[in-house]
């Protein structure tokens, strides 16, 4: 892990903000390369005088914002003709695959954003909002708020703690927690108003 932080501040202070856009936008596709070995060493420079904290932060979100719209366009444009075709074959059938669409149109914003906090779902939310055709503005709005707030979680870890792989790891876990958590916390209350205008409707 030393190595590996060693060799990615290093990276990112030679390649500069481009490498910080790259890096995330590998990290929000389908390349496991997870954000919080990027976002930290960029908060480390800044600390050092080496970045700028908010330029840093704007090229990881706007990196990951340019990922997920890969996973996006990959979904809509090939995905999608492939499952209507194909779908059949492995019980995936075009009754089910209408109701993804239909779940994705009524919640595709409360998904895609909470999906670009979670450690996994990160990687993967873009598809079934490619699959299901979400609003471009939308998407983009959604995964610019969910990477943002990331991105900065984790920027400011570095910026705070600096090179210190073992805190970075540990903050950087107790900062998954808490975006779980909250999550939770935000879902329950979705459900719960979803489920109240309902039953006013």
């Amino acid at each position: 892990m030393h190595e590996a932080i060693t060799w990615l501040v290093t990276t990112i202070g030679a390649m500069g903000y481009p490498g910080i856009f790259a890096l995330m936008a590998m990290e929000s596709s389908v390349i496991p390369i997870p954000s919080e070995l990027v976002m930290p060493p960029a908060g480390y420079l800044a600390h050092q005088g080496e970045m700028n904290f908010f330029v840093a932060l704007a090229c990881g979100t706007a990196g990951s914002l340019v990922g997920a719209y890969a996973n996006y366009f990959a979904a809509h444009y090939l995905g999608r003709p492939l499952l209507l075709k194909y779908g059949k074959y492995v019980w995936i059938t075009e009754e089910k695959f209408a109701k993804v669409e239909r779940f994705f149109k009524s919640h595709g914003e409360i998904s895609t954003f909470i999906g670009r906090l979670l450690p996994v779902v990160r990687h993967l939310i873009s598809l079934p909002a490619g699959l299901a055709g979400m609003h471009h503005w939308k998407f983009a709005l959604y995964t610019l708020l969910g990477a943002g707030i990331w991105c900065t979680v984790l920027t400011a870890i570095g910026y705070i703690i600096g090179k210190e792989e073992a805190l970075i790891m540990r903050y950087s876990h107790q900062a998954l927690i808490g975006v779980v958590i909250f999550s939770a916390v935000l879902i329950t209350v979705y459900v719960r108003r979803h489920r109240r205008k309902s039953a006013q409707a």
